[in-house]
């Protein structure tokens, strides 16, 4: 049964904590890597097996393929991906960059240019789950950031064959090309690139601890998005409502995985208990009702406030991924929050609404990295380069300036770098 708790009985540290694996992760994603980088297809073709328990002839999925997937998916559910799709595009349309050039005085020209990765990587959970979602909501910014090539990869099923459903968002949202590995693997090759799987700038996607930790390890030779932990969702309610919707809201993270976390926060202690006995009455109904056991028990909470004033505090000191403002007046309290990955505003504003359909993105921050990081965006598909151009004219009228400068840094071919460009 959930705990319910008053605000100062757990370190706030300790809200969203969670066992971590005693299996040596690192070691473990470090040999993969190594073994990808060594033997390349040979490699990736072997953790298939080994992992995902099929043996495969080649990794890459074909058009036949992706069209005979999006063909067996029922058309309801196409035409639902397709309208999440055009909402998606909609709301980070707006998120596109534009260059910019001053110049403001004789002779002098800055600016900046925008310049998206030529190559993005996409990782695609497979496991307990398939998330077409996670395809449309990755893929699309990428796309809309105008990189040239989308590469996803996810891990096949015991058939061969990648769930069609992830092979029909890939359709819809335009991916260029899949290949059929998951895991370190996956991301090792990537990052380094195989015979089949071509070397990316950039991955993005969500995955299991051996996942975020390879991309972990990879980074710097590779940029990625972010390292994501188990999803998590806090819900500030001020104790009016339907404690029903509180608890469904709550199971809908539990029964991802069974590290995922859901906490309550609320000035009623009436209403926490409300809560409680609600996802009891939920829970043993759920499909996933084991995994949202594990969940609830272990990692979740329902703490108890004095007032929404202290609620607010809680939660800018948590820093969650998902928050939901449960009240009738969500806007005045938007203004108070300052850390959180995505927002839900109302009573009528599940988290589920954000992860399908609304358009704003559901790849977010966790682990209280909502304190500085951000959404999955446009932005994490560009670059910016920045130039500068001076005439003779205007380079001489600040050349004194930046050798005294550089002198003051002890560095003197800087300092004679400029003056020789002025005959000193």
């Amino acid at each position: 049964m959930i705990k319910i708790l008053r605000y100062g009985e757990i370190p706030a540290e300790q809200i969203f904590a969670r066992v971590l694996p005693k299996t040596d992760v690192a070691g473990i994603v470090s040999g993969i890597i190594a073994d990808v980088r060594a033997r390349g297809d040979a490699a990736l073709l072997e953790y298939t097996e080994k992992f995902d328990r099929v043996k495969l002839s080649g990794l890459a999925v074909t058009k036949e393929e992706i069209d005979e997937a999006a063909a067996s998916v029922e058309p309801r559910f196409i035409e639902v991906m397709e309208r999440a799709a055009e909402n998606i595009r909609r709301f980070h349309s707006r998120q596109k960059r534009s260059s910019f050039i001053i110049n403001e005085e004789p002779g002098i020209v800055i600016g900046q240019k925008i310049i998206p990765v030529d190559r993005a990587g996409l990782y695609v959970p497979g496991g307990t789950a398939a998330y077409p979602s996670t395809v449309l909501m990755d893929s699309i910014p990428a796309k809309i950031a105008g990189v040239k090539e989308l590469v996803m990869v996810t891990p096949p099923g015991r058939d061969g064959k990648v769930n069609p459903v992830i092979l029909a968002a890939a359709k819809i949202a335009g991916v260029d090309r899949i290949f059929k590995v998951g895991g370190a693997q996956a991301v090792a090759a990537l990052a380094y690139g195989t015979e089949s799987v071509p070397r990316v700038d950039k991955i993005v996607g969500p995955g299991n601890a051996f996942v975020a930790e390879a991309k972990k390890q990879v980074y710097g030779d590779v940029s990625i998005d972010m390292i994501a932990g188990p999803s998590e969702i806090m819900i500030l309610a001020d104790g009016k409502g339907n404690a029903d919707h509180i608890a469904v809201d709550m199971l809908s993270q539990a029964e991802h995985d069974k590290m995922a976390s859901a906490v309550l926060v609320t000035d009623s202690e009436e209403f926490a208990k409300a809560v409680q006995a609600a996802i009891e009455v939920r829970l043993p109904r759920l499909e996933r009702a084991e995994i949202a056991r594990a969940s609830i028990d272990d990692n979740g909470k329902i703490i108890v406030a004095s007032d929404l004033s202290e609620a607010l505090d809680i939660v800018n000191e948590i820093a969650p991924e998902h928050l939901e403002l449960y009240v009738d007046q969500p806007f005045d309290l938007l203004g108070g929050v300052r850390h959180a990955g995505s927002i839900f505003m109302g009573r009528s504003c599940p988290e589920a609404l954000g992860d399908y359909f609304a358009g704003p993105n559901h790849t977010l921050p966790t682990g209280g990295a909502a304190r500085f990081s951000s959404p999955l965006s446009v932005d994490d598909f560009i670059k910016k380069t920045q130039y500068t151009y001076y005439t003779q004219d205007a380079f001489a009228g600040v050349a004194e300036d930046i050798a005294f400068f550089a002198g003051k840094e002890g560095l003197t071919a800087h300092a004679a770098s400029a003056l020789s460009r002025i005959g000193k």
